[in-house]
């Protein structure tokens, strides 16, 4: 079938699961398939409805899975092996036809790693089929049980009004019994599925035992309110997916190909393919990552990066899909598949990340763990020990430990970290700042330091030679050529801009050989018969080429803020290379925002000193300098021991640093590196991109105690009346689904959030 491999370990077999829409639903999935023999490798992804196992041959098969988790009411639809993201399809075109970066269907919602969520969480029981994902809320299958029950509770309360109690008390149970129907089936389905102390369980058993003892009223506006609830949390989480939606919606449907007589057809843009020429006019969205071949246009790529300032682009330059074509007319090469491009890779990395859980979401599920049966105990002991130590009456004390029973639910604490988690991780998607999980999103916000890198970070990481200055009897011609022959099939940035002078200059290649790399100090070849190295003066030293009068010059060139960089031929020192790289234009704010937030900001550079210095000073920052990649490893180490430490860096050359940190934050305007290395990632590429992931990060976990304190305060004041007889059971019930309602509202301003001015 489609979506298996076939191997020694089985076959890995996935498929999109309807019917999920928070946290405890992956736990139960989770359990309720791993409980299955010969079933491994469990993996939920709650983002992408996405459900991946790994079956062992002779023991389950996939058509055992899916009447698994058809008995607890999800639909699995078998995912071909291709779909990498199944959730930015659009399900709503013939199979074949799925767009990369669009669709309705998303649940961005709490985000839950697969097995850690207990047994409890919210009812979904009566699931609606695929077809109610693109009904109004108000037509929804839950909806309908809402309906019905309402009905059935108002027409009983209106009936007590002229009829005598005995007439209407079947109503009320009646409409308990309708009710009980659909949660009943689902708590004894996630009982034997392993998940016995489900939500479902203790409302049935409340609501049960209030209908024994003549509490059917009661009993009854408990399932009206629960059912309530879950239309609530569901119309909740319809509108925490437009974190996601909106991501998805960057991108155009369509796309003109270019045939090759130059004339144009219109085609959905998933169809377009590495290779294709596409125009892309005035006013449109770029529907793909490429090159542009022909024309020049400011492309405002906010939507994508969150940069505000549009950005002119010209041929031989990238551009990324979902960024608008301002001016003028793009011939643009495809460079990247529609499942992979800009948007559809950020799509499934929030996806991805809201499904890693940060540390209090952890604490909070392991807590959650103990609750709930603890929960069940305490109730016991209410209904048991009260009539011998208090003297209550037994219906006294049974009706009170049914309401302890509901207040037990832990939904409301559950969902209140992934939640806000969620949001936090789109709202920032959508800003440029992209995180790769709850655990990093939640450290970025405990910074201590944030370590710079200076090249391309801090700089714009494009150097240009401002100096040439030759020994004694060498041509500068003479001393750019040897430079440049050295540096030749270089992609580092002063190697550029020494490739790039000697074009402007019209110096010719010269023949090179047994050209090598000194990490961190230099680079070394044969150019036209002479051996040559080019580095820094302390390379220069070490390997016995005393600069004698050029020292001065040197000295006073990274007094200026430069890098001097010396050509050694043949031992002796040809002369030096002046470079500098200009800070960016919003370093200076971006250390400064950082200070504001009381985090402290240090560069580390391999440059030497005094051009460090020099820069630092400029930027408001401290410095380390003349550092090979180990002393920025140990240097990060250092920093970490005062407090967690974030490095940012270009993504490229940092990748030690990066992993070395706390969290490792990447600048790099969307490029492969920038998304797939460290722990985060600036799109827009500015260093003030590092502040605002960390006011992200303290807002989202502000958040989180807020929905904390809601959830846990609202049951402590629940149980207490309940215990001293001012509330009963239908406030218990309101009381877990009111604040669960509440948690996910607040976490949805999230969603709102934008950097401070």
């Amino acid at each position: 079938m489609d979506g298996t491999r076939n191997g020694n370990q089985g076959q890995s077999v996935s498929w999109r699961v309807e019917g999920m829409d928070c946290a405890s639903c992956v736990a139960k999935v989770e359990k309720a398939v791993t409980r299955l023999p010969g079933v491994t490798d469990v993996a939920v992804n709650l983002m992408a409805e996405r459900l991946t196992v790994r079956l062992e041959p002779g023991a389950t098969d996939a058509a055992d899975v899916e009447r698994s988790l058809a008995g607890l009411g999800y639909t699995a639809r078998p995912l071909p092996e291709n779909d990498i993201a199944p959730a930015t399809a659009d399900y709503t075109h013939d199979e074949g036809h799925h767009h990369s970066g669009h669709g309705d269907d998303e649940h961005d919602h709490a985000g839950h790693d697969p097995g850690h969520g207990g047994a409890f969480g919210h009812s979904h029981a009566d699931h609606e089929d695929p077809a109610d994902a693109m009904k109004s809320w108000y037509a929804t299958g839950k909806a309908r049980l809402v309906w019905l029950l309402g009905a059935l509770v108002l027409g009983a309360y209106a009936l007590s009004l002229v009829l005598p109690a005995r007439l209407t008390y079947p109503l009320f149970l009646a409409a308990t019994l309708v009710a009980l129907v659909p949660f009943g089936r689902r708590a004894f389905a996630l009982a034997r599925a392993g998940t016995p102390f489900s939500i479902e369980t203790l409302m049935v058993t409340a609501a049960v035992g209030a209908s024994v003892i003549g509490a059917a009223e009661e009993a009854a506006v408990v399932v009206l309110l629960f059912a309530l609830g879950e239309l609530l949390e569901n119309v909740a989480a319809g509108r925490a997916r437009a974190g996601i939606k909106a991501l998805a919606t960057l991108m155009p449907r369509t796309a003109l190909r270019v045939r090759p007589d130059s004339s144009t057809e219109e085609i959905p843009s998933d169809r377009l393919s590495i290779g294709d020429l596409v125009l892309i006019r005035p006013g449109d969205r770029v529907p793909c990552d490429g090159t542009i071949e022909e024309g020049q246009s400011a492309l405002d790529e906010s939507p994508v990066t969150g940069e505000s300032v549009p950005v002119s682009r010209g041929p031989g330059e990238a551009v990324v899909a979902g960024s608008i074509n301002a001016d003028g007319a793009l011939r643009v090469r495809v460079t990247r598949a529609a499942t992979d491009n800009t948007i559809a890779r950020i799509i499934r990395m929030v996806e991805e990340a809201t499904a890693s859980r940060a540390p209090t979401q952890r604490f909070i599920e392991r807590f959650s763990n103990w609750w709930t049966p603890g929960a069940m105990i305490v109730s016991l002991l209410v209904i048991l020990v009260p009539p011998f130590l208090l003297g209550w009456d037994w219906w006294t004390s049974v009706y009170r430990g049914l309401a302890v029973l509901l207040i037990a639910c832990p939904c409301a604490l559950v969902i209140s970290v992934p939640a806000a988690m969620a949001s936090g991780l789109s709202a920032g998607a959508r800003r440029g700042l992209l995180i790769k999980g709850g655990a990093a999103l939640e450290e970025i916000g405990a910074a201590k330091t944030v370590a710079f890198d200076k090249t391309g970070t801090l700089t714009e990481g494009r150097p240009r030679i401002t100096d040439i200055l030759p020994a004694q009897g060498v041509a500068e011609a003479d001393v750019l050529t040897l430079a440049a022959g050295a540096e030749q099939g270089s992609s580092h940035p002063l190697a550029r801009a020494v490739l790039a002078e000697a074009e402007v200059r019209g110096i010719a290649a010269p023949q090179v050989s047994d050209q090598a790399a000194v990490p961190g100090k230099a680079v070394t070849a044969t150019v036209n018969g002479r051996k040559v190295s080019v580095g820094s003066p302390r390379h220069a030293a070490e390997v016995g080429a005393g600069l004698g009068q050029l020292s001065e010059a040197v000295a006073r060139l990274e007094g200026e803020g430069k890098t001097a960089v010396v050509v050694v031929a043949d031992g002796a020192p040809a002369g030096v290379l002046a470079l500098r790289d200009e800070p960016r234009g919003d370093a200076a704010a971006g250390v400064a925002a950082l200070a504001r937030l009381g985090i402290r900001s240090v560069m580390l550079t391999g440059d030497n000193a005094r051009t460090g210095a020099a820069i630092a000073k400029d930027l408001g920052l401290d410095v380390k300098a003349e550092l090979l990649p180990d002393d920025k490893l140990r240097e990060i180490g250092s920093l970490r021991s005062a407090g967690s430490v974030v490095m940012v860096g270009d993504g490229i050359n940092d990748a030690p640093a990066l992993a070395a940190a706390s969290v490792g934050v990447a600048m790099g305007g969307g490029t492969d590196v920038a998304l797939e290395t460290a722990d985060a990632a600036v799109l827009k590429d500015r260093v003030s991109g590092v502040a605002e992931l960390v006011g992200l990060s303290r807002s989202t976990m502000a958040n989180v105690k807020a929905n904390v304190a809601l959830a846990v305060g609202l049951k402590a004041v629940f149980l207490v009346t309940t215990l001293i007889g001012v509330t009963g059971l239908w406030p218990a019930i309101m009381a877990d689904t009111g604040a669960t309602v509440l948690v996910t509202l607040n976490a949805l301003r999230l969603l709102a959030w934008k950097p401070a001015a």
